[in-house]
């Protein structure tokens, strides 16, 4: 049975432009891919997202594709590097804007991320990863996505340096192997809801 992901970039660069962002969510669907997961990745900041909690915020906004790309994925990758401590504002937008989840309930009270497995790619080189996990675990959860076990993967350069992600010569050993737990555990978990969704409530 396939299943398909979609991996938001969370860079505030766009895709003219490298990012190690780019590099981390390209392996995880890769990881993804050996589960029979078939993922794309896009760089949000490619895209006219206009702030606001609602699923369309009038026009030019191109939230409402990002946002039916979403929906039709059995698996969410939300990638962010780690700006001042903290998941990117472009990450922080992207779960604003899902707070739109929160009133669109179906006649069981199930948002539209119910039955749908998120995790967290974060990449830097500050400390911040595991606060960038918490902060966008908590949000991705409250608007309906189901967490796997390991549902995180990072790397964390050397604080101030210059070596970004994107530039090590050779893959960093503990975050594949997390990235490939990841994969595993969070194809697993999206069959079993698959088959058998949340009921909601009656």
């Amino acid at each position: 049975m396939e299943l398909s992901a979609i991996a938001l970039n969370c860079s505030l660069k766009a895709s003219d432009a490298p990012s190690s962002t780019d590099k981390l969510l390209g392996e995880v669907l890769a990881e993804l891919a050996k589960h029979d997961v078939a993922g794309e990745i896009l760089r949000v900041a490619d895209f006219d997202v206009k702030p606001g909690v609602t699923s369309d915020e009038g026009e030019g906004d191109a939230w409402p594709e990002i946002r039916r790309r979403i929906v039709a994925a059995d698996i969410l990758v939300l990638g962010t590097p780690i700006w001042l401590g903290q998941p990117s504002s472009i990450a922080k937008r992207v779960v604003e804007r899902m707070d739109a989840f929160l009133g669109e309930t179906d006649d069981r009270s199930r948002m539209p991320a119910f039955g749908k497995v998120a995790v967290v790619a974060v990449v830097g080189n500050e400390d911040g990863a595991h606060h960038c996990h918490a902060a966008m675990f908590q949000a991705l959860n409250d608007v309906g996505f189901t967490l796997a076990a390991t549902a995180g993967t990072y790397w964390v350069g050397n604080a101030m340096a210059a070596t970004d992600y994107k530039d090590l010569r050779k893959p960093y050993e503990p975050t594949v192997q997390a990235s490939a737990m990841m994969a595993a555990n969070v194809a697993h978990l999206a069959r079993l809801l698959r088959r058998s969704p949340y009921p909601g409530m009656e």
